[in-house]
């Protein structure tokens, strides 16, 4: 069982950054392929980035790429998300994901989510 809590949200104008946390729980993090899915009201959940367990690949959505940026501590259980040059159209709630897959862009691919954190964006 795997307990992921989200941080690091927040307001800020458009242009600014963020980075989000997510604090997971057990021993074997460090297996866990870890992704970030966001939720615009009214809209489906949408993969965001994600950074899989050993080698630590990355991979990015379109809408994403190039601003911001997923990295991983194992010493720490932590995920993070660093968000540059954010947009209004970024403003969703952002959740954190746990997989045991290698790779996993999808949301039926991960077993473990946390509660989500607000990003909101203003122009």
């Amino acid at each position: 069982q795997v307990q992921l809590v989200e941080s690091g949200g927040g307001w800020v104008q458009a242009g600014g950054s963020l980075r989000l946390s997510c604090a997971a729980s057990g021993r074997t993090f460090s297996r866990y392929t870890m992704g970030w899915f966001r939720q615009a009201p009214g809209k489906e959940r949408e993969f965001v980035a994600t950074m899989s367990w050993g080698a630590g690949n990355t991979y990015d959505a379109d809408s994403v790429k190039g601003r911001f940026t997923i990295s991983r501590d194992n010493s720490k259980n932590t995920v993070y998300l660093q968000m540059n040059s954010l947009k209004p159209e970024d403003t969703a709630v952002y959740y954190c994901a746990a997989s045991r897959l290698r790779v996993g862009v999808h949301r039926y691919e991960y077993d473990y989510w946390g509660q989500g954190t607000q990003v909101t964006v203003s122009s």
